[in-house]
């Protein structure tokens, strides 16, 4: 069977294959797949296995009794963040109809492409640029590892890379376990005054799995090195690299190393490595950038586990690089206060799984910055809800944490979940009486070409899905459902959009106009002939919070409902502090600001507030989007509890506002009794 032939229906080897989320995307020619225990109820046209594992042995022996095609799958070469066993599902799978990339004893659909393939217009450009982009992200297949520079040595060093005794790739390989005593023996002899770097797999350590250089360390000239480290970093502190068959190898090939070939991988026998086994079916001499293309764009399958839709190797890198970005700056001791329960159940997921959380109550807090309990641990960080903050003398370094812009489907009030929070060190995005991380992004950062591509795109997506922080909960098309008002012709047309008037954004960033009814007179007084509508603050028309007394005198007519059609049909945006202003500069419509919303002072709106002086740069729409949606902010996948980035996001919020979700009876009875016993505050 060839790659790409119409099939219907696949048979999967195992349970646990069913449970993989990248799969059926990845596996997007079958219309449907079938649990083993279907194999004899249900037809099926071929049996999809794990590569050669052993526990693909009944699926192989199946399709051989049955003359039925054995379609072999395994993870791709930049696989997640972390490893299965971690709870790390797959970003990437590679589909071989022929045999699997590690087997060098048959042929696989790798080899033949890599043998027989080119490169179509405007290939290889792609496959250079994501070259250069894994070594600038240092990514591999996992990624967790430190990426701890090792430091510099007398001599020259060579990396000699151990593997576990059952991978399957050092058979299929045409290697052995003596193929690793060899390796080493021919590293010493061909660098006799270099030291010699052997790379154990941390499982041998571990004690889990046997390796067969553990007991490298004896020679004089060689160190072991046992703990993860990443492969880029290990890759800076060498001249040279032996390997057996590890895909360290090809990632040494990208670095510009020397890289000699005790097996057989995929990447060997091309010309490109100094091979100590042959292959006489790799007779083609191709560049590196082919064989990259071949491996990482061709057969390389990509899907985001996340929202379980196809992906790319472009936007994987990115998912994964976001990922190890929010874990690393999460990581470490922190001190959370003042949390309620219900936030306590996710806030750990955003500060991330290296983060350890010791949760107090507020007063403990400010004790301990009274000095009435024991000294705070080096690197100990304070967390807390940032309108907690205010007025409050907390231990430092205090890093404030709030909402996110592209928040949930349905109100933080009525104790929705959130899919993003942002974590600021220096202030808090509403707060422009000091600096914020996001500020500080803003006025400093710098937007690569890449980076504002990424924000163009979600800018698209965003406008064409109808997203924005809260994503009301809506069957069907969205958009659809939102008809045109019948607004005047012949007069300017200005939205101007309520907010809850306790809001800490209207406390500390709007000083002049701190109310609905304020805020609607000044445009009145500027507009006087316009036609004015105004939108309360969906918290307001809920009755769980008051948006302040508002006659109707001061606008023409008040609007509901979603506030993305809205910014579409009205001529200027007009607001305080609110987050439409900033929705509205996604879809082009001009913003007039009365406080100093965070995206206020950057060239983008015409702001009647007292801007900061310090907000001297002006940025274009992609570079404020790129620090606001994809840098700042952190995101989690409500299910799996980790770190996803915007992209990913906008793809699980538009999925649940299409669910059709609607208010739990629990969630209605604590409306109730929050209106009754805390007023609308």
């Amino acid at each position: 069977m060839k790659t790409g032939e119409p099939v219907q229906t696949a048979l999967l080897a195992t349970s646990a294959m069913a449970r993989q989320p990248a799969l059926a995307p990845c596996l997007h020619e079958f219309a449907c797949l079938l649990p083993w225990s279907h194999r004899h109820r249900q037809h099926h046209d071929v049996i999809v296995g794990w590569g050669y594992k052993p526990t693909a042995d009944k699926a192989r022996l199946l399709a051989h009794q049955t003359q039925r095609p054995y379609i072999a799958v395994e993870d791709g070469f930049v696989r997640s963040w972390a490893t299965g066993a971690q709870g790390y599902a797959s970003h990437s799978i590679v589909v071989d109809y022929q045999g699997i990339y590690y087997d060098a004893t048959q042929p696989s659909d790798l080899e033949t492409l890599i043998q027989d393939g080119d490169f179509q217009p405007g290939e290889e450009a792609h496959a250079l640029a994501m070259m250069a982009r894994l070594r600038e992200l240092r990514l591999s297949k996992y990624n967790h590892a430190p990426d701890t520079l090792l430091p510099p040595g007398p001599r020259p060093r060579v990396l000699v890379v151990d593997q576990t005794r059952d991978d399957a790739s050092i058979t299929h390989g045409m290697a052995s376990a003596e193929s690793f005593d060899q390796m080493l023996e021919s590293a010493l002899a061909a660098h006799p005054d270099a030291d010699i770097l052997v790379k154990i797999h941390p499982e041998v350590i571990a004690g889990t799995k046997a390796g067969h250089l553990a007991q490298a360390d004896a020679h004089p000239r060689c160190q072991v090195i046992a703990e993860d480290i990443n492969p880029w970093a290990l890759l800076e502190a060498v001249d040279a690299v032996h390997v057996v068959t590890s895909q360290l190898g090809f990632e040494a090939l990208l670095a510009g190393l020397p890289v000699t070939c005790h097996g057989m991988p995929f990447y060997a026998g091309w010309g490109l490595t100094d091979d100590h086994v042959e292959c006489p079916r790799r007779q083609r001499r191709p560049s590196l950038s082919w064989v990259f293309a071949a491996a990482y764009l061709r057969y390389s399958r990509y899907a985001n586990p996340y929202s379980r839709e196809r992906s790319d190797l472009s936007s994987t890198l990115e998912l994964i690089n976001d990922q190890r970005r929010h874990i690393q700056r999460g990581q470490g001791e922190w001190r959370a206060l003042g949390f309620s329960s219900w936030k306590r159940s996710f806030i750990g997921d955003f500060l991330g799984p290296a983060a350890n959380i010791h949760y107090q109550g507020l007063a403990t807090g400010q004790q301990a910055e009274a000095g009435n309990t024991p000294v705070s641990r080096p690197g100990l960080r304070t967390v807390v809800w940032a309108s907690q903050a205010q007025g409050r003398q907390l231990p430092q370094p205090l890093w404030r944490m709030e909402d996110g812009f592209l928040r949930s489907v349905g109100l933080g009030i009525d104790l929705e979940r959130p899919l993003s929070l942002v974590l600021d060190s220096r202030g808090i995005y509403y707060d422009p009486s000091t600096p914020s991380d996001l500020e500080h992004l803003l006025l400093h950062g710098e937007f690569p070409e890449g980076l504002r591509q990424r924000a163009r795109e979600l800018i698209r997506q965003l406008i064409e899905h109808d997203i924005s922080k809260y994503n009301i909960s809506r069957s069907g098309d969205a958009r659809s459902l939102d008809k045109p008002l019948d607004l005047p012709a012949d007069r300017k047309c200005l939205l101007v959009v309520g907010q809850v008037e306790s809001d800490a954004s209207i406390r500390t960033g709007s000083q002049d106009i701190t109310t609905n009814a304020e805020l609607l007179t000044a445009v009145r007084q500027r507009h006087p002939d316009a036609c004015i509508l105004y939108k309360p603050h969906p918290d307001v028309l809920s009755g769980v919070r008051d948006g302040g007394d508002v006659s109707a005198q001061y606008y023409d007519r008040q609007v509901t409902g979603d506030v993305s059609p809205l910014i579409e049909q009205v001529d200027e945006v007009h607001t305080m502090t609110s987050l439409a202003g900033f929705e509205a500069l996604l879809r082009g419509t001009p913003v007039v600001t009365y406080g100093i919303p965070f995206y206020a002072g950057w060239g983008l709106t015409r702001d009647h507030g007292p801007v900061p002086a310090r907000r001297r740069r002006c940025l274009t729409l992609d570079e404020l989007v790129a620090a606001t949606l994809l840098i700042y902010p952190h995101y989690v996948d409500p299910t799996t509890g980790q770190p996803i980035n915007a992209e990913t996001a906008v793809a699980l919020l538009r999925r649940q506002r299409l669910e059709g979700r609607s208010l739990k009876l629990w969630q209605r009875a604590y409306r109730l009794c929050r209106s009754t016993f805390y007023g609308r505050r």
